[in-house]
């Protein structure tokens, strides 16, 4: 079968803004719930970034509950690496993942800018796979 919709979920978790960061402020995403499935893969996608020594650090965190207690995820929790998600200014109109397989309920992504002065447009969602009940709504929830 060749139906990957009816078993995901889609969810913003930094989503695109009329204006560019044009700073050096970490973009904490939206904190994901990983209840109904079992797999969890981050999309990071890039615009024009116009700054011509920037880069931007990935960061991946996790715990039990949803508003407090977030540490680093394990490196042997991951699928890729943060290294790999993270990228510079010449990555333009480019995307990169990042897996979660620890056992944690909740995770965190957040994108750090450094020496970043211009625009630099970017969005991340999280695609939640594997899910316990199928088909998963449409549009997601």
């Amino acid at each position: 079968m060749r139906d990957l919709m009816n078993s995901i979920n889609v969810k913003p978790v930094i989503v695109p803004v009329a204006a560019a960061i044009t700073d050096n402020t970490a973009q904490v995403g939206t904190v994901i719930d990983r209840l109904g499935f079992d797999s969890l893969t981050y999309a990071i996608i890039t615009g024009t970034l116009a700054d011509v020594d920037a880069t931007f650090t990935v960061l991946l965190e996790e715990s039990d509950a949803s508003g407090s207690g977030f540490a680093a995820v394990a490196d042997a929790d991951l699928l890729g690496t943060e290294a790999l998600a993270g990228f510079t200014f010449a990555a333009d109109g480019v995307c990169r993942k990042l897996g979660y397989i620890g056992n944690k309920r909740y995770t965190r992504l957040t994108i750090t800018p450094g020496a970043n002065t211009g625009a630099a447009p970017l969005s991340a969602l999280a695609i939640l796979g594997h899910a316990m009940s199928a088909p998963t709504a449409n549009p997601p929830n």
